[in-house]
């Protein structure tokens, strides 16, 4: 028997130039309750699109307080009260909509081990996840209107096979009489749990603007990425207890439209909600989870849940399936629980764990290295290869990624400090994929018959079957007979004895005759009533195509105005979206603009602080000028009149030194005339004689002390010794002749020092004179050693300093002394003057001292 086969049926190909419409990646954020309430957390949703990430108190002091507060942005933003139901109605429930419109899409969870992403998509008795949820909505849609198991049968090529009602009932008495094999009971497995106890009835769900025209069928497929191996969970193994075979892995393949799938993948037709979830649970089962130091029910390898919708038209009496492959659609979403990333220094996993763990941290590196060169192609206007085929799961799903259904991600995410800088690296994954754009799909086409085919040929047979019911009771048969034949002329109760009877025979010629003529009548009436019946029924028929054409071009206006609609609801949601993100940005400026004027407070309250400081310092330190003011014009005054006593003692000091001196050159001169008159040496007066000499005294001031003559000779400087000696004496000293000069043999003398000097001596002596406190001129000797240098100079190392000083050998003492005491000193000086001799002699001495 010849069976149509059918492939699915390529797309129109969407030219993907600058024109093309495009939808930037859904990445949603769900955020997990903490553990414990005392558990640090790193986490804070600010608003229902931004969380802010807070560095760990323990990383901040082992990194010096060098991390940030990062904030980043999602399409929506679940908090830890978010019930399943809410995220289902904003994520999945759109995706499940638009496989009714023959539209594909991706949905996969994202997130470290641990934050919930199985949990997102699977759920708990009670708190189903997006997966049953989606079940339930699909068929709640669709339930009514599926066609007969195994109408529409999967081949070996992602194609469909169409099958009249005798094969697939064929096919579906085959599948039941392999159904009624029994099975090794498994006891130790644990029960399944209930489809009834995932979703409570009252949050049932369906989808509107069902095509009522059309016969769907759901076919799912679940496998599994492990290791970088794809197996088939539902894949029915031999059973053989002695030598159990390992599951083999699938191979990746391309059909004739270039889409991808799962070579000798099942794939198993479901006819309920119910039905569809024991599949799902018995390839869970299968899936491969372990127990780490971070997850106690850790999964190691990525599932794929996938959801196939086929549907196919009606023919024009809405009674069998359209026989025209270019009208069949295949539509798929895929559901994707995708393993968690982890470090194995948290985990500690050792063997295969840890080669699992590798494998899954690659497969998530190559999904990140496939977003940025997609997003670096989009934003550069590039042309890099993606490379897809570094992984199974990127190679599975190229197809969405290059415009063939929409694509969202949920970033699940753990709260907790010790998982923050795997967060973050989360975080930066999901901020660089929101800005990867996908073409839109196109929609289908809009098929060429008359809609509410089903609907009209439900009214016919249901108006048909109430029609035969009133007219194919026997009673009422019997009654239009009774009537029929009433209506006809009795026949007459005669017995036809002779064949010649004259009298029967004409009256029963003439009652049939008249019969005839009442049935010829009846016919003639009967068959006016049946022309003029006909005549109505395509008078209706005539009004029905008029109001079926009217009904057409008002689909085609409505058509017209849901298009004009959805594009005024894109441009709302685009300007929707750019007012959230407007107003993100006018929440950050103001944030920002606060803190600015925070700052400038605080600033301004600071230099307010600084100004009274200043202010403050300016006045006191005025008050101190003033106060040193007094007290220099007090130090200046007292100076000026301790100058002036010191002048004026000093003047009658000079006045007395003058009058001694003159005293003494009269002495002199008595001294020298009387040897002149006289050759004999006078002789000593006597004491006696002195004294009453010196009671004749004149009152004059005392002379000096009687000293004995001391001659004039120079002490040998230190600088005499046996070296050769740089004798430096600046032009600007004064020369005093042999006074406080030392004399050095052996020298160079220069009045400024210079290398070819310094090249021939040992030794370097400078000059230096200044003036004493006593108003002496001090002569200063400098002394150093020469020595060469690396660089082939001279240089001097200074060693010693030796200070010439001239001061009176007795002089007045310098502490001081009372009047008193001066006075007695006064009368004691005058009773031991000396000699004139004595006191010339005493004149010429010279002093020098070494500091």
């Amino acid at each position: 028997m010849y069976r149509p086969k059918y492939k699915t049926p390529r797309r129109p190909g969407v030219k993907k130039g600058s024109n093309t419409d495009k939808d930037p990646v859904g990445v949603y954020c769900r955020i997990r309750p903490l553990g414990a309430e005392n558990e640090e957390c790193c986490v804070e949703m600010i608003s229902n699109s931004t969380i802010q990430l807070h560095a760990p108190d323990g990383l901040k002091a082992n990194r010096n307080g060098e991390f940030k507060e990062m904030q980043y942005s999602f399409k929506k933003v679940f908090g830890v009260n978010t019930t399943q139901m809410e995220l289902f109605e904003e994520v999945a429930k759109p995706l499940v909509e638009d496989l009714i419109q023959c539209k594909n899409g991706l949905l996969f969870t994202y997130g470290v081990t641990g934050s919930g992403k199985t949990f997102t998509m699977t759920g708990l008795p009670g708190e189903g996840g997006l997966l049953p949820r989606s079940l339930d909505m699909l068929f709640n849609s669709i339930g009514p209107f599926q066609a007969k198991r195994f109408v529409f049968k999967p081949d070996d090529k992602n194609g469909i096979d169409i099958q009249n009602d005798v094969d697939a009932l064929l096919e579906r008495q085959r599948r039941d009489s392999q159904s009624l094999v029994p099975k090794t009971p498994t006891s130790r497995q644990k029960a399944d749990p209930e489809f009834a106890d995932m979703i409570s009835p009252e949050e049932a769900c369906k989808a509107e603007n069902v095509d009522e025209d059309c016969c769907y069928s759901i076919l799912v497929s679940y496998v599994e990425v492990y290791n970088n191996y794809i197996y088939d969970l539902l894949e029915d193994a031999p059973l053989d207890p002695i030598r159990p075979k390992a599951p083999q892995s699938k191979i990746l393949r391309e059909d004739q439209n270039h889409n991808m799938y799962v070579a000798g993948c099942m794939e198993v037709e479901v006819k309920s909600t119910k039905e569809a979830f024991q599949v799902f649970w018995k390839g869970q089962k299968k899936r491969r989870i372990a127990n780490t130091q971070l997850n106690r029910e850790s999964s190691r390898s990525h599932s794929v849940f996938t959801l196939k919708l086929v549907q196919a038209p009606l023919d024009a009496n809405g009674d069998h399936i359209l026989q025209d492959k270019n009208q069949v659609n295949v539509s798929q979403l895929c559901l994707v629980d995708l393993a968690g990333s982890e470090r194995t220094s948290r985990t500690r996993a050792e063997g295969s764990r840890l080669r699992e763990a590798g494998n899954i941290n690659q497969s998530l590196m190559t999904l990140r290295t496939c977003m940025e060169v997609l997003r670096e192609n989009q934003l550069c206007g590039t042309n890099k290869m993606v490379p897809y085929r570094d992984s199974k799961v990127t190679h599975l799903f190229k197809n969405y990624f290059d415009g063939e259904g929409k694509v969202k991600m949920v970033v699940c995410v753990n709260p907790k400090a010790d998982d923050y800088e795997e967060t973050m690296l989360v975080m930066r994954f999901a901020e660089m994929t929101q800005e990867v754009e996908v073409a839109r799909p196109v929609d289908r086409p809009i098929c060429g018959l008359a809609a509410g085919r089903r609907h009209r040929n439900q009214a016919f047979r249901e108006e048909l079957s109430r029609r035969l019911a009133d007219q194919g009771s026997p009673n009422n048969a019997d009654a239009l007979l009774d009537q029929l034949i009433e209506s006809l002329p009795p026949l007459l109760h005669c017995e036809l004895v002779d064949p010649a009877d004259d009298q029967t025979l004409p009256r029963m010629i003439e009652v049939l005759e008249r019969r005839h003529r009442i049935h010829q009548l009846m016919a003639e009436q009967i068959k006016k009533t049946a022309n003029r019946l006909i005549s109505m029924v395509q008078q209706f028929d005539d009004r029905l195509d008029d109001k079926e054409s009217l009904i057409q071009e008002q689909q085609s206006k409505v058509s017209e105005r849901d298009k004009v609609i959805t594009d005024q609801k894109m441009e709302i949601e685009r300007l929707e979206k750019k007012s959230r993100t407007l107003e993100y940005k006018i929440e950050i400026l103001q944030k920002t603009t606060d803190l600015y004027a925070n700052d400038k407070r605080s600033l301004e309250q600071e230099l307010e602080t600084r100004a009274h400081k200043l202010h403050q310092e300016m006045s006191e330190r005025r008050q101190m000028e003033q106060r040193m003011q007094g007290m220099v014009t007090d130090a200046k005054l007292k100076w000026e009149k301790e100058c002036e006593r010191r002048v004026n003692a000093k003047q009658l000091e000079m006045k007395n030194k003058l009058w001694v001196k003159d005293e003494k050159l009269k002495q002199l001169k008595a001294i020298v005339s009387e040897s002149s008159s006289s050759t004999e040496r006078p002789e000593r007066p006597s004491r006696d004689r002195d004294r009453n000499h010196g009671q004749k005294r004149s009152h004059s001031p005392s002379p000096l002390p009687a000293t004995r003559e001391i001659n004039p000779v120079h002490r040998r400087s230190h600088s005499a010794g046996g070296e050769k000696w740089v004798d430096h004496k600046p032009a600007s000293n004064v020369d005093l002749g042999t006074v406080m000069q030392p004399v050095i043999p052996n020298a160079i003398q220069v009045t400024s020092p210079s290398e070819k000097a310094l090249s021939k001596c040992h030794k370097y002596v400078l000059r230096h004179q200044e003036l004493a406190s006593d108003g002496e001129i001090a002569t200063k000797l400098i002394k150093g050693n020469v020595f060469k240098t690396r660089s082939g100079g001279q240089s001097v190392e200074f060693t010693d300093v030796e200070t010439l000083r001239q001061e009176c050998p007795v002089g007045p003492s310098r502490k001081r002394r009372s009047k008193s005491a001066d006075n007695a000193d006064n009368v004691e000086d005058r009773e031991n003057w000396p000699s004139v001799a004595s006191i010339s002699a005493a004149l010429g001495h010279q002093k020098r001292r070494k500091p």
